[in-house]
């Protein structure tokens, strides 16, 4: 009896053991739960995503709604077909151990955030109403197998990052609104299997998929032109209808192949026109059916492409019967040019592409911004009149106010809607009739040394096409009547510099965790206009005054773009020189010369800001503390030195820790020669891992607004992520 009684509390002890195991494990790492709550916040959907929850929860212990754990981290968030509503938020980076995304069949909206999870092998967004351009962290997401983008409204062109994804087997963009020519990088695709382009604006050749190792390739119902290259006549599920290319007769594809479901199934849903209708396949691709479709004439075979090829044949004698006889009577300089060999367009067009190329290796050190030329925004080339290489202007996508209802916005610029003053003139905050707030820069024109309208318009193009979460939205302007006027989305809690030097609550300061979140938010605003923008966009006035804060206190970087308007001599040295020089690298300062690094510097000047609660400049101090980096910089590697260089506002309250590696990081960025200073995609990284490492202090109810509340009991109490 007694044995059973041991055998008995024993086996209670392993299952009880057992059951609690997952339990005491499933504590989810705390960098999960900050991305999953933002993610939950963001799409406003709470009432779909069971368990989920806005702040707190243990989401693997709690087994929410779509996500697969493995320990403590989350592997997998899957979540289709839930009708959710709003944003991808700004915090995906975090999930490090994210292999899997799944939020098809949705009704997100906005862009995608500049930054994805790193990690991912999968990511399905098809079926959404997400816009803007193709996102461009996926450059390098090296374990990513399959991409899924379809069905959305992405727009501009196909960024050139696919060379370094060499296990991506499954791409699918079809049915957004994609132009341009294809990336070069996609020929690198060493192992892709399923592409699919079906229904965008594409154009040029499509030579760089020559030597893909397809099964499945849908490139229809674009504006490629060109030849169709032999090599994809042997892919087994090609189809290119709609396009206009010089040999598609001959390129007939062999009968109709049905290849293995390489991924996932997708939920149904009808996006097409009338009398279509559209199944998700098992790879993704899209088919259709009914009266709309255009591809069902590819499966007759052999036989339609001899009628075609024959219809194609008489069509093109009788055009160049026609074409002869109108160059016949073309005048005697036509005739001229054409005997002495005019490029032919495909000529032309290698041609413009290698200018286009050297233009790009040329503006790699940018020395000042000037208004770019339209073809090579954002890696965006928009055509001009003609395909001789003529360039034409960029459409301008932002809104023309009149100055009339400018005026009525802002009670006619009055003194009690002015917010700011800045180098080009002043800010007012303006009240539209819809109850809409916008932020007004009415520029001064004695400020300008590029009066030209021209000018001016094209610099709106550009700051139009600036799409980046922590930059400020520019939705507008106007030119009528020799003004010149921008207008910004409002953004309503000051500015970076107000909150650390003039805060409203003495009793409020911003705590350490938002002010890394501040460093972090506007190095992701740099790192996007150096290093994503083509040409690179300097922004050349970063300061802490430039830097506004949100209602949840995230970063909006505003003046973006403005350094094509270069201010007046006279003015500059009067407001802007007093203002900013404090930020101004020492290459700017001896001779005038501006680049991405001189962007870097005035970045580790504000770091320093915020790490001490100091102005760069500050007469009232003593003469070797007037100077903000001649006076901390010394002091930076010194722990004793450094703990007394602290914002005397936190009280204490900050990760010693992090305090040494956000130092080490400005130290880096306010070397004196620029060649020494670090791209802004190293910082990024090191202000990312500093985050993930950090240890924090306890968290007050009051700091998870990003204000710590100073009271004389507290004590710094350090606790590991």
């Amino acid at each position: 009896m007694g044995l059973r009684t041991v055998d008995f509390a024993a086996a209670f002890a392993i299952i009880t053991i057992f059951l609690t195991l997952p339990l005491v494990l499933a504590i989810t790492d705390a960098s999960d739960v900050q991305a999953l709550q933002v993610l939950y916040n963001s799409l406003n959907s709470s009432s779909k995503l069971t368990g989920w929850k806005s702040s707190g929860g243990d989401p693997c212990g709690e087994s929410w709604k779509g996500l697969t754990c493995v320990g403590s981290a989350v592997v997998a968030v899957v979540v289709p077909g839930l009708g959710l509503n709003g944003t991808l938020g700004y915090l995906l980076s975090e999930f490090l151990s994210l292999r899997t995304l799944d939020l098809s069949d949705n009704n997100i909206h906005d862009s995608v955030p500049y930054q994805l999870p790193p990690n991912l092998t999968s990511l399905n967004l098809a079926s959404n109403n997400l816009s803007g351009n193709f996102p461009y962290s996926i450059l390098d997401m090296v374990s990513l197998n399959y991409l899924n983008l379809s069905h959305n409204l992405f727009s501009a062109s196909i960024e050139d990052i696919f060379a370094k994804l060499q296990g991506l087997s499954v791409l699918d963009l079809s049915f957004n609104n994609f132009s341009g020519d294809l990336p070069n990088s996609l020929s690198s695709l060493s192992n892709l299997s399923t592409l699919y382009m079906q229904n965008n604006q594409l154009r040029g050749s499509v030579n760089v998929l020559a030597n893909l190792s397809l099964t499945n390739l849908n490139i229809a119902d674009n504006k490629f032109n060109g030849s169709i290259p032999r090599e994809l006549n042997s892919i087994p599920n090609f189809i290119y209808a709609g396009n206009s290319f010089d040999n598609a007769a001959a390129a007939v594809p062999p009968l109709p192949y049905s290849a293995p479901p390489p991924v996932r199934s997708h939920a149904n849903r009808n996006h097409s026109g009338p009398g279509t209708q559209r199944t998700w396949g098992s790879d993704g691709q899209s088919s259709q059916s009914g009266s709309g479709s255009k591809h069902n004439g590819l499966a007759f075979g052999p036989v339609v492409g001899i009628i075609i090829g024959s219809v194609l044949a008489v069509l093109c004698l009788l055009l160049s019967i026609v074409f002869c006889h109108r160059k016949g009577k073309a005048g005697k300089k036509s005739s001229a040019r054409a005997s002495n060999g005019t490029p032919s367009a495909g000529a032309d067009k290698v041609i413009n592409s290698e200018l286009q190329s050297q233009r790009v290796r040329s503006m790699a050190v940018v020395t000042d911004l000037k208004p770019p030329p339209a073809e090579m925004w954002m890696g965006e080339r928009i055509p001009g009149n003609n395909e001789s290489g003529n360039r034409g202007k960029a459409p301008i996508t932002a809104t023309s106010y009149t100055i009339a209802s400018l005026q009525t916005a802002t009670n006619s610029f009055s003194q009690e809607c002015l917010i700011g003053e800045g180098s080009l003139g002043r800010v007012y905050r303006g009240v539209f009739p819809n109850g809409k707030v916008l932020a007004i820069k009415k520029i001064d024109s004695a400020a300008l040394s590029l009066q030209e309208e021209d000018n001016f318009l094209e610099a709106v193009s550009n700051m139009s096409r600036l799409r980046h979460q922590n930059i400020t939205t520019f939705t507008g302007y106007s030119a009528e009547h020799g003004q010149r006027l921008l207008v910004y989305e409002y953004v309503g809690n000051g500015t970076l510099h107000d909150m650390l030097h003039f805060p409203e609550d003495s009793s409020k300061t911003l705590s350490w965790n938002a002010r890394v979140r501040v460093t972090l938010g506007t190095a992701r605003a740099l790192e996007y206009l150096h290093e994503v923008c083509l040409p690179s966009v300097v922004h050349r006035n970063l300061k802490s005054a430039n830097i506004l804060l949100d209602d949840e206190l995230n970063p909006q970087l505003s003046d973006c773009g403005l350094a094509a308007l270069t201010p007046n001599t006279e003015r500059q040295v009067s407001t802007q020189t007093i203002g900013s020089f404090g930020y101004s690298a020492p290459e700017f300062a001896m001779s005038g010369i501006y680049t991405v690094k001189s962007d870097v510097y005035s970045f580790g000047v504000v770091m320093l800001e915020i790490l001490t609660g100091r102005k760069p400049l500050d007469s009232s101090r003593v003469r070797s503390e007037q100077s903000l980096v001649r006076w901390a910089t010394p002091q930076l590697h010194d722990i004793d030195s450094l703990a007394k260089m602290v914002d005397p506002a936190l009280n204490g309250m900050y990760p010693a820790k992090s305090l040494s590696r956000f130092a080490d990081i400005i130290a880096l960025c306010v070397q004196p020669e620029p060649e020494f200073r670090p791209p802004m995609s190293e910082v990024v990284q090191a202000l990312v891992r500093l985050m993930q490492r950090a240890s924090v202090v306890k968290r007050l109810s009051s700091d998870e607004s990003g204000f710590i509340h100073r009271m004389p009991d507290y004590e710094a109490v350090e606790m590991s992520f």
